[in-house]
Parts: structure tokens; C-alpha cells; sequence
């Protein structure tokens, strides 16, 4: 199995230390980053597996760099390294095309965690999953991450991918809010659910061409893809 490359970008000399030394220790390669402008020349000419972004950087900060890595890889699961407590500010990172985010102070053991569940679902930890889905008038490549129709074609992310996978899998039923959390997430968490209400709007934001395939919000319940 391949080495997982993570691109690591914090500015704080002890604190990244400490986390790439014991990324290391569990076998991945680490390109570590002091700040948004040295990263910002790396995304450009290579290829990650993962993304590790410190909100508050110099020169660039982690908001902007996530942008700009998202115009090269659509793919790559990047996670944020958050101060800040706001849910507001915490989401924001998500709508820019985040997948996750840890809010400092943080364990070492909970970001390895979030890190093996991350690459555990991308292609470096396991074998291209099959499954080509028909929904609606799209054509849905679960394996190279593609929702496409006619002139329409999106690239989606790991995390966007898992959950139209979910709903394409248990299609017409209805998922729990807290069955879907602890399937891509790995727990129930008020801010992790709203973590999910971000993907939702997302995966909408594609499907809203087709007047007849709809996520439903069943409130207190949880979601249900429709075909009509």
C-alpha cells in the first residue's frame, strides 16, 4: 500500500512539531508548510492525499488556500485547524470545500483518528469501490468522484461522493440524521449535523436541474432521495 502524502500547514513552530512527528510515527509522509503563500506554490505542482489547513496563517490564510486548492483537486479531503468556537466561523471553512474541521485546542489522538477515517474513505487505503448510479437524468461515477448530464459534469469531494453514495444506495428511504453522522462521520454530533446540513445544500446545488430529484428534509428525522 502506498504511503499517504499529507500536505500539513500550520505556523505555530511547537505545535507542528509535535503533530508531525507523530503523523510520521504512524507512516504517513508529511510536507510541512509555515505559512499560506509556501503552500500556496506546492498545491500547484503536486498531488495530496489529504490537507491539513490552519485557519489563522500569515501571509495566506487557510480559507483562501483551501479556494485555491479546490480549483486543482476537487478530490483531496482537507481539514481545518480552527480557534474559533463560532459555529458560523466553523462552517464557513465547509462551504469553501472543506470536509472537516478540529477546533484547537485538540488531542493528537483525536486529529490521527479523523485522519485514518479520512484516508481510510480516499483511494490511497483502499480499492476504487464500484458502483455507477442513474439518478434522475444524471450519471453518477461513484469510483472517479463524477456527477454529470448533458453539459453539466461536477467533480465532487470524498465526503460529497460518500453521501450521494448513501442516499443512491437507500433511495425512496429515509435516513436518520444520526444513521448518517455515524456512517461518514464516525459519530452523532450536534456540530458534525451541522457539518451535514452543509453537504446537503451542497449536493442539491447539483441535483437542481432535475426538478424531479429531490433530497427531502424530514425535520426531526432526517433525509429521503426522491425520484418522482
Amino acid at each position: 500500500m502506498a504511503k499517504a502524502h499529507i500536505l500539513y500547514v500550520e505556523d505555530d513552530e511547537s505545535l507542528s512539531f509535535v503533530t508531525r512527528d507523530n503523523l510520521e510515527l504512524q507512516g504517513y509522509e508529511i510536507t510541512h508548510c509555515h505559512d499560506g503563500r509556501e503552500a500556496m506554490g506546492l498545491i500547484r505542482g503536486q498531488l495530496f492525499d489529504l490537507c491539513i489547513l490552519d485557519v489563522m496563517l500569515p501571509e495566506i490564510d487557510g480559507f483562501t488556500l483551501a479556494r485555491e486548492i479546490r480549483k486543482y483537486d476537487r478530490e483531496v479531503p482537507i481539514l481545518f485547524l480552527t480557534a474559533k468556537s463560532l459555529k458560523e466561523d466553523r462552517l464557513q471553512g465547509l462551504r469553501l470545500g472543506g470536509d472537516d474541521y478540529i477546533t484547537k485546542p485538540f488531542s493528537i489522538e483525536e486529529l490521527i483518528l479523523r485522519v485514518e477515517v479520512f484516508l481510510r474513505r480516499s483511494k490511497i487505503s483502499r480499492p476504487q469501490a464500484p458502483g455507477h448510479y442513474k439518478l434522475g437524468h444524471f450519471e453518477f461515477d461513484y469510483a472517479n468522484l463524477s456527477l454529470f448530464h448533458e453539459d453539466e459534469n461536477y467533480q465532487l469531494t470524498q465526503k460529497e461522493a460518500d453521501l450521494l453514495k448513501l442516499f443512491a444506495d437507500n433511495r425512496s428511504q429515509v435516513l436518520k440524521r444520526s444513521e448518517i453522522l455515524e456512517k461518514l462521520w464516525g459519530e452523532d454530533d450536534y456540530f458534525l449535523g451541522r457539518s451535514l446540513d452543509v453537504f446537503i445544500s451542497r449536493l442539491r446545488k447539483y441535483l437542481r436541474s432535475d426538478d424531479k430529484l429531490k433530497i427531502e428534509t424530514l425535520h426531526g428525522v432526517g433525509f429521503r432521495l426522491k425520484e418522482e
